[in-house]
């Protein structure tokens, strides 16, 4: 009876391909083309997120540009508006807080909601139905639905069908939805496990879950693993929703420890540019930018160094990776890594860095940069004559 009384329902929201999404809208010539998000003109760079058409070529998130480009050269690569990401992430999530107050970000394109007081008056089916229905004709964005107990049994619910999936994961349902999937599809089971599980014959989910390969499991992951999982597919782990668990405050940061040791420049990166997304996100949710970029690493030896980089006010996500990826290249020398992690710092709300007022400093790079407009601008004019460009306004446009 208590466990039907604290019964909570929680909905995992999790927009499908948001960002290429987005840049259907911003160009809806891309409509059915095979498209990624990455960076323009150049072959460097991974690929954020691909289409749908691009993925049936095998093209997929953190693939390297110059790989995807061997598999379709004329892979159509277009770059994101973040202005746009985050008008329509505030859309989202906006629309999202008619239905509940208790609404978590998880990242720019997913939520969760926890749903239990108006499924009181409401089925929860129609209401995610109609989440779904308005998302898309409102606001041209689909988006794939898990509904569960626990905020883990939603997140791998949302997961099981897309585009515009819409599951209901109960404890009960465990065998007949979870047993038959590959123990890769378990939120949170980082990509160096899952493969030593499948080879040593830990299949499925359920081969997970059987009592009788517990010490197969725990040889193979360690303790902490193992008992976040059994308690995560048995309903038994966190379905408390918390709107304030990113909430607003001069640094932020993202860390993971690993299992099985990061061996390489390219796992690290990997990782660290989820966190940045991740990062990107939360920031843009609080219309924040930041003036410090940190990394953190730590090796197989516990030995932690952090290195961080000042810059020039931004949340531009390309610059910020861009700054992880030159502190991971000048600092990591091929230690084998059980924690990485990514932090902002120096966050500020991204009104009053663009409503700033002079000060000297701002005055004289201004003062800088005028000159050497001037100087570009005389260089100019004596290759294509007097006429080409001049600074100010012409009269009759006063």
């Amino acid at each position: 009876m208590d466990d039907k009384k604290n019964l909570k329902i929680i909905f995992h929201i999790d927009m499908n391909m948001f960002f290429c999404s987005v840049a259907v809208i911003k160009n809806p010539s891309l409509k059915g083309k095979a498209f990624a998000i990455g960076r323009e003109n150049t072959t460097k760079g991974v690929i954020s997120t691909a289409s749908y058409e691009a993925r049936k070529y095998g093209i997929h998130s953190a693939m390297s540009l110059s790989e995807a480009f061997s598999i379709k050269p004329d892979l159509i690569v277009v770059e994101s508006d973040f202005e746009m990401i985050k008008f329509y992430h505030n859309k989202f999530i906006n629309l999202i807080k008619e239905y509940s107050r208790l609404v978590e970000v998880a990242s720019v394109d997913e939520c969760y909601a926890d749903m239990t007081d108006i499924s009181k008056y409401r089925h929860p089916l129609d209401v995610a139905k109609e989440i779904q229905y308005r998302l898309v004709h409102e606001y041209k964005l689909p988006c794939s639905i898990g509904i569960a107990p626990t905020l883990f049994l939603a997140k791998m619910a949302s997961d099981m069908k897309k585009p515009l999936g819409l599951v209901v994961l109960r404890k009960r349902d465990k065998k007949e939805l979870l047993y038959p999937l590959s123990v890769k599809e378990i939120y949170g089971v980082g990509k160096k496990t899952w493969p030593r599980l499948i080879d040593n014959g830990i299949l499925t989910i359920a081969d997970f879950d059987n009592p009788s390969n517990k010490d197969k499991i725990l040889a193979l992951v360690g303790e902490n693993t193992y008992l976040y999982v059994i308690n995560a597919i048995n309903g038994k782990s966190s379905n408390e929703v918390m709107p304030q668990r990113y909430a607003k405050n001069e640094s932020i940061s993202e860390s993971q420890t690993y299992d099985t040791y990061l061996i390489s420049e390219i796992d690290i990166l990997v990782e660290m540019r989820k966190m940045t997304k991740s990062l990107i996100a939360r920031i843009a949710n609080k219309n924040l930018m930041t003036k410090t970029v940190t990394i953190t690493l730590r090796n197989k030896d516990f030995k932690t160094f952090t290195r961080s980089k000042t810059i020039e006010y931004t949340n531009d996500f390309y610059e910020i990776f861009d700054i992880v990826c030159d502190l991971v290249e000048e600092n990591y020398k091929g230690e084998e890594i059980r924690l990485v992690g990514v932090g902002l710092s120096n966050l500020k709300d991204k009104d009053e860095v663009l409503k700033e007022e002079y000060n000297l400093f701002t005055y004289e790079s201004i003062i800088e940069r005028e000159a050497n407009l001037k100087k570009l601008i005389s260089k100019l004019k004596a290759e294509y004559g007097d006429s080409f460009i001049n600074i100010g306004i012409k009269d009759n446009e006063k």
